[in-house]
């Protein structure tokens, strides 16, 4: 019923409102710049670099009292505002970390790791390694792996995916090696009985396994998890609505980040910096003219799954869902050694909200470059876009090296990209929201003409 209606939305909003978009003569730049300053003109970075240092004191693992402090901080912060919040409650998996992993190989020595991955499971082999590539199931065929420990590279598929092809072709472990610098610090996503157990070493380490086997010689290896164990737990999703001051167009703009992290990371870039302009954006939008509501969120539990972002997909109701314009998600928006800016969609086409985006980024731009975008799958935007609403993803790619690491901390966050993404996002989202612009798919003023290309970068 909800694709239904959208897909009805949609048609009208592209005949109409994306004509708008294309069709908007250059007049309108200056204009535009104008209604821009309106809101970029008063967010303070500095303030979003304040919320990080308090939210990335220590992990925000779902289910964890980390994550109840960090959820307890953004509720207070987003009254301080004068909104009020809604806390969703749901239900997770909490998973403590094994008390013992070792690995042993034949004729090598491992410095540093190996590292499990939340919601492994225990266990001991020992066997010969395997390469089975990255692991995807056609990766498999030709190759023994019953009984084995299956070597997969980093990169692709997510690790639950490799783990569970590995487990169906009849490996016993899984171990998983680095696509570039650093440690991994990986989840599985969710508890599964079919997992074997699964380990993952460096970039350097796995290469030099793979050379040996290239060369044709057997590598017997030893692998041992204990003390692993999953339980049930709470996270909770924070949600803000700011109501429209002038009801004119029943419009909705939905804007969120994730508050969680992984296990040992204190998640500055990760994603305390997507939830830190979250509230900064809340703060400047508080006392702002609008004809929209525009709705701020911060997810639990994404690094479990997404598992946040659906469960507020689930209990949207069908008003909201048919009055939404889009949903702007920002995760990992201010590491200094991170890539540039791109806009990624679930499907890899534009849609509304990386029109805005581009078109606000260009105007933004001293070289007046729009903001590219590409296809990726890994964030909150997934469960908005798999339902028919459309959302992107607004992230430094590729990651930095320390991506899901105790390194990721507050010294490596650069105020240059939290500044270049709070601009983008909050100017894009006053291009709906802002009162002289009526409904999308009647607009007359909407976004400068701005071409904007697909990028095929990848987020690791």
């Amino acid at each position: 019923m909800r694709k239904t209606a959208l897909s009805i939305l949609l048609a009208v909003s592209l005949f109409f409102g994306t004509t708008a978009v294309w069709a908007a003569p250059k007049a309108n730049l200056q204009s535009d710049q104008a209604f821009d300053n309106k809101i970029v003109k008063r967010i303070k970075v500095e303030n979003i670099y304040n919320h990080i240092a308090e939210l990335s004191k220590s992990p925000r693992v779902a289910g964890t009292e980390g994550e109840e402090a960090a959820v307890d901080y953004i509720k207070d912060q987003f009254e301080s505002y004068g909104y009020k919040t809604e806390l969703q409650a749901f239900d997770i998996y909490s998973y403590t970390e094994p008390s013992l992993i070792e690995l042993s190989v034949d004729g090598m020595t491992f410095e540093s790791g190996p590292n499990g991955f939340t919601y492994g499971v225990n266990g001991e082999v020992t066997n010969e390694l395997v390469y089975v590539g990255l692991g995807a199931s056609d990766d498999f065929e030709g190759k023994d792996v019953e009984g084995k420990i299956a070597l997969i590279q980093r990169g692709t598929y997510s690790f639950a995916e490799k783990v569970s092809n590995a487990a169906a072709e009849g490996a016993s472990a899984v171990i998983i090696y680095n696509n570039t610098d650093g440690v991994i610090n990986g989840t599985l996503g969710e508890p599964n009985d079919e997992y074997v157990p699964s380990l993952a070493i460096t970039q350097a380490q796995g290469l030099a396994l793979k050379e040996r086997l290239d060369k044709g010689e057997t590598v017997t290896a030893t692998l041992k998890v204990e003390g692993a164990k999953t339980d049930q737990a709470t996270s909770h999703n924070v949600v803000a609505t700011k109501e429209a001051t002038q009801k004119s167009t029943d419009q909705l703009v939905l804007v969120g980040a994730h508050h969680d992290s992984v296990e040992g990371a204190p998640g500055a870039n990760d994603d305390a910096s997507g939830t830190a302009t979250v509230l900064e954006l809340a703060r400047v939008f508080a006392n702002a003219p609008t004809d929209t509501d525009i709705r701020f969120v911060t997810f639990g539990a994404e690094e479990n799954g997404l598992l946040g972002s659906y469960e507020f997909v689930e209990r949207m109701t069908e008003e909201d869902y048919d009055r939404t314009v889009g949903m702007f998600q920002m995760d990992m928006v201010g590491s200094k050694d991170a890539g540039p800016l791109i806009m990624y969609t679930a499907d890899g086409e534009k849609n509304i909200v990386t029109d805005l985006g581009a078109s606000a980024g260009a105007r933004l731009s001293e070289t007046g470059e729009a903001t590219p975008y590409g296809w990726e799958g890994r964030s909150d935007h997934v469960p908005f876009s798999e339902i028919g609403l459309p959302a992107a993803l607004f992230i430094h790619a590729p990651v930095e090296p320390w991506y899901h690491s105790p390194e990721d901390t507050l010294e490596k966050i650069s105020l240059d990209k939290l500044k270049e993404v709070s601009n983008i996002v909050g100017a894009a989202v006053y291009q709906v929201a802002r009162p002289d612009t009526p409904a999308l798919e009647k607009a007359k003023v909407a976004p400068k003409k701005v071409d904007y290309n697909f990028e095929e970068r990848e987020l690791e």
